[in-house]
């Protein structure tokens, strides 16, 4: 899950496979570390983990609006598919993992000591989301 208006990777979750389970261990990370209010704007692709029935659940639960791209309209998504091909050419391309754990842990270190910590981004005027995030803070409190 990325805040798309820090570009921060705020939930996630790694499995050999995609499934349902995993984006609802992703949604309740980003639910617990950010403590969102009701009506946040949910957006997904329309893939089927996304619009199964416990996921939309999970969504009305903690009364999200859930936004889905149109088949075939990649640009509403364009933020999270740019994060996992910036993951992969600038942490796992060139790397070869002996085990699933011991590509978790890459992830994961990329994620939360590199992305959200230090990765600038045109799009925050060239700060880290953690940095933007605290900019704002910071500002909303001199305000």
């Amino acid at each position: 899950m990325v805040d798309l208006f820090s570009r921060k990777v705020v939930g996630w979750a790694l499995a050999a496979t995609l499934t349902r389970p995993l984006v609802e261990e992703a949604l309740k990370m980003a639910v617990g570390r950010r403590q969102p209010s009701p009506g946040l704007l949910h957006h997904s692709d329309r893939g089927s983990q996304y619009a199964g029935h416990d996921y939309q659940a999970l969504l009305q639960t903690h009364e999200f609006q859930c936004s889905m791209s149109q088949k075939g309209n990649c640009w509403d998504h364009a933020v999270v598919e740019r994060f996992f091909g910036t993951l992969k050419r600038e942490w796992t391309d060139d790397r070869r993992f002996l085990t699933r754990q011991e590509a978790k842990a890459a992830v994961i270190e990329y994620i939360e000591m590199f992305y959200n910590s230090h990765r600038r981004h045109s799009t925050l005027g060239y700060l880290s989301p953690n940095e933007f995030e605290a900019q704002v803070m910071s500002a909303g409190r001199n305000a």
